[in-house]
């Protein structure tokens, strides 16, 4: 598990204007900082993959340079995460995408669970997979995001992304998960509430992001 704002660096900076509610009313401000934010995982991320050396020609001499063996399969789990996934997209320029829509049904008094309703993606079968989703709460609808993608091919590998994370969601996925995955979190806070948001957090990034929904 990496998480970010174990070193000082300026993601913290980023991560504390999404915290800050007299900032957050500046709706395009709080995307961009997702999209900061998936771009600096993007960058750790890519530490993590395999290189080789390739023979380029400068206008002056050739040389040799590092590319990577394979490009990702980027995966977004809508809607809160599309600025987030852009982040990634923006780094890992080449990469294919996929599309999963989730969404909190809250319509059982006292019960809250996740729906899946959409789901797009190239084939992930042997591939290395990025899983972006910026609230990492329950872990729930990570954990249904993951099955959606095993019961399409077996990844290589999944790397599960995402800005703040509650230890109820870690823990969740820990039990639950079976696959070969690795974590990279911005920020871990303190706990849920009995709404499942995360404590600190930052509210819904869904609404922050794009507006409230009905």
């Amino acid at each position: 598990m990496f998480v970010l704002s174990d070193t000082s660096s300026i993601a913290n900076h980023f991560l504390r204007e999404m915290r800050d509610v007299s900032i957050q009313h500046d709706r395009m401000r709080f995307r961009r900082n997702l999209e900061r934010m998936g771009e600096i995982m993007a960058y750790e991320i890519s530490k993590s993959f395999e290189y080789v050396s390739e023979k380029i020609e400068t206008p002056l001499t050739p040389t040799f340079a590092l590319a990577p063996v394979e490009q990702p399969v980027i995966i977004s789990v809508m809607r809160a995460s599309l600025p987030f996934y852009n982040g990634f997209l923006n780094y890992f320029d080449q990469a294919d995408s996929g599309f999963i829509g989730a969404f909190r049904d809250e319509s059982q008094p006292g019960e809250i669970t996740v729906q899946l309703g959409y789901h797009a993606s190239p084939t992930v079968e042997g591939r290395i997979i990025i899983l972006a989703d910026p609230m990492l709460a329950t872990g729930k609808s990570l954990i249904e995001a993951i099955q959606t993608i095993l019961s399409h091919g077996t990844p290589k590998h999944i790397h599960i992304a995402a800005v703040i994370a509650a230890p109820e969601g870690i823990q969740y996925l820990k039990e639950n998960s079976r696959c070969s995955y690795s974590l990279w979190l911005g920020a871990i806070d303190e706990k849920l509430n009995h709404q499942s948001y995360i404590v600190p957090g930052l509210g819904d990034a869904g609404d922050l992001a794009f507006g409230p929904k009905l």
